[in-house]
């Protein structure tokens, strides 16, 4: 049996100001620190300690992981990342307010935006900004905007190739990444449909622990702190965007 742990990173600054955020790279808020400490908190307390961290390459999921490592004194483990576990890119949206979008263009568009599985938003006009973490990408693997089904088919050949021997190895792995990358990951781990993953809401910092067998089939899942990770879970489904 192997042991895979999910962790969304904690409340982002652009999440409190309701912006569709993306590949934009912000920070953690006070909260999102609490979330993810209180995240790692909960791993020392039963005793799930990681051995190996994938992160995405934006700083919410990395700081996220670093604090709850360092939570469970686990801060000495490797770490790898990769593009691949980056948020959804939100193309045009990118930046503006949730509310606001809504208003615009109507609650059943927004809808459409947010989760249906395989309707972009409108992409960005310009060519994506390259910054140095990009760099040594082929420009054309470098969206302009991603739907959820998009998000899933550039993630997955990360879960096959750089997760999987981790797991397969016999490493207890955690993968703290974001909102749209881990609904893809847990969809394709629990054989979830279009519908169902629609619904999937992934609460930020609360630990969701999947038990795998030797063929990677999910033999079951759970939170660490059921109840809160309930709330959590419905704090996300109330946003507004």
């Amino acid at each position: 049996m192997s042991t895979l742990i999910l962790l969304r990173h904690g409340q982002s600054e652009w999440n409190l100001k309701n912006l569709f955020t993306g590949w934009v790279d912000v920070d953690l808020t006070d909260q999102g620190v609490a979330e993810a400490v209180r995240g790692g908190e909960m791993l020392a307390e039963q005793s799930l300690l990681p051995t190996v961290v994938h992160t995405s390459l934006q700083k919410r999921a990395i700081r996220t992981a670093e604090l709850s490592l360092h939570a469970c004194d686990r801060h000495w483990i490797p770490v790898r990342r990769s593009w691949r576990l980056n948020e959804r890119h939100y193309g045009a949206l990118q930046g503006k307010d949730k509310r606001q979008t809504k208003e615009e263009f109507g609650d059943e568009q927004l809808l459409l935006w947010r989760r249906s599985f395989d309707t972009a938003p409108p992409p960005l006009t310009a060519d994506p900004s390259i910054d140095g973490r990009y760099a040594g990408l082929p420009i054309e693997v470098i969206p302009k905007s991603e739907c959820l089904k998009d998000v899933i088919e550039r993630m997955l050949p990360y879960w096959y190739d750089g997760i999987v021997p981790d797991l397969g190895a016999g490493h207890t792995v955690m993968v703290a990444a974001h909102g749209n990358s881990l609904r893809g990951l847990a969809m394709h781990l629990e054989g979830l449909t279009e519908a169902e993953v629609i619904d999937l809401n992934i609460p930020t910092g609360q630990p969701r622990v999947y038990e795998l067998d030797d063929r990677m089939v999910v033999q079951s899942w759970r939170y660490l702190d059921p109840a809160g990770a309930a709330a959590a879970a419905d704090a996300v489904r109330k946003q507004a965007g």
